[in-house]
């Protein structure tokens, strides 16, 4: 028998603890640990909770925690109930699925005031995430500032803009939602150092911007190239690109109450205000080849908020090695060292879709595979010996089937129009386990 840990129940973990299975069959015994009690990682706690269809994907990761070969552990938090180490001594394989839940700083001066938070944090807040709950992001102010061209952004500003009546049949946390519905945000501005041809959004998510109730999407037309150089991107990017064409098409009319500005070929040099930030510090650029550099013209934003959104990093693990340049763990096809791989954006950094985890799983399944040929040694304790260690250390894990538990009380909870109520806390989700 095969035993195999999986750090991680987002898309990444559940893709390879699927490989797995497939790979050897009745032959191996898969635990999916996190330190949540709750499975999901990003679809839970990342992917928009306006986007209910993207979160069906979780459906697909229920089939995979109904193999009896799998096994779903949370509320374990590797590196302190239990080391990377101890688990590699009690299972063949250990897989790092734990994701890049961390933000990348800016680097610039300001950025620990007050209102300044990163997108890990704030999504956080209105997904529910239990580090970020007590967030409480002031948004009281009539400016808003989002540094970044990528989904993430403009998840952001969408879910900074939307009227409470267009997050029916979102799965916002109550407490987001309530202090949204109180917003003060009239004007958001997008920065980004490089132009329209260099975007990270896709075009469904930069079309959403372009049917809000109350917010109007608006581009300067002289930011972009000539119309014939669309004809040279690839047919996502021209459709995106054509999105902040139309955005261009005219001043906003005055109809719609908020406004969504692209500020393109601005980078934020730093953030300035009285304890709390009320400006942000920008110096106009140009493109040199596909490198974004600076005019030496400067230029001052209005700020009550500012949500970076440049990307995020792997968390450090005593005993794993890290490329800090690219925020991940340094591994070669996605492995670190006998026995020990990553998945995922512990692997790649975090690029790509949810889908790109599923050929990447696969892939470091199928080394796993190539490195335990059959007859080979194995024998490793695994799951049961994981179990009595916990048990020493007093930590209660919880199962599929708690989650379940959990997931029925969360809709029993849900607003009208909501799919569900989220549980917040580690302490509610245990208390409806009686623990």
């Amino acid at each position: 028998m095969r035993h195999f840990a999986i750090i991680g129940s987002g898309p990444a973990g559940f893709y390879t603890a699927e490989a797995l299975a497939k790979a050897f069959g009745d032959a191996a015994r898969i635990d999916i640990i996190d330190k949540l009690p709750v499975p999901y990682g990003l679809i839970r706690f990342g992917v928009a909770p306006d986007h209910q269809s993207i979160k069906a994907v979780s459906k697909r990761y229920d089939k995979v925690a109904d193999d009896p070969q799998v096994r779903f552990v949370g509320n374990v938090a590797v590196g302190e109930a239990v080391s990377v180490e101890e688990l590699r001594g009690l299972y063949d394989a250990v897989i790092l699925a734990t994701g890049a839940p961390h933000d990348r700083p800016l680097g610039i001066p300001g950025e620990d005031l007050a209102n300044v938070v990163g997108s890990a944090a704030f999504v956080g807040w209105y997904n529910g995430h239990p580090d970020f709950a007590d967030l409480a992001p002031k948004l009281d102010g009539a400016n808003a500032v989002i540094i970044g061209n990528g989904n993430v952004a403009l998840d952001v500003a969408r879910i900074l803009s939307k009227t409470r009546a267009e997050f029916a049949g979102s799965d916002i946390v109550g407490h987001a939602i309530d202090a949204l519905d109180e917003s003060g945000v009239k004007s958001i501005t997008f920065l980004g150092r490089r132009g329209p041809h260099q975007i990270a959004m896709t075009p469904k998510e930069l079309g959403e911007l372009g049917h809000l109730a109350e917010a109007v999407p608006a581009v300067d037309p002289d930011d972009f190239p000539p119309l014939v150089e669309d004809e040279a991107l690839d047919p996502g990017m021209r459709k995106s690109v054509a999105h902040l064409r139309a955005f261009a098409g005219g001043p906003p009319d005055g109809t719609k109450p908020k406004t969504l500005a692209f500020d393109f070929f601005a980078k934020p040099l730093g953030i300035e205000g009285d304890e709390r930030v009320e400006r942000v510090l920008v110096e106009r650029t140009q493109l040199d080849g596909a490198r974004a550099v600076g005019t030496g013209e400067t230029y001052a934003i209005p700020a009550d908020l500012v949500v970076s959104c440049i990307g995020y990093s792997s968390p450090h693990i005593v005993g794993v090695p890290y490329d800090e340049d690219g925020g991940k763990y340094r591994n070669d096809h996605g492995q670190i060292d006998d026995g020990l791989y990553c998945v995922g954006w512990a692997r790649r950094g975090p690029s790509g879709t949810i889908g790109t985890n599923r050929p990447d799983g696969y892939e470091v399944a199928e080394q796993v595979e190539g490195a335990m040929p059959p007859g080979s040694d194995g024998g490793k304790a695994g799951g049961d010996a994981l179990d009595a260690l916990l048990t020493t250390r007093g930590v209660r894990s919880t199962s599929f089937d708690d989650w379940r538990t959990i997931e029925a009380a969360e809709v029993a909870a849900a607003r009208p129009d909501s799919p569900r109520e989220k549980f917040v806390r580690h302490h509610d989700w245990l208390k409806v386990l009686g623990h």
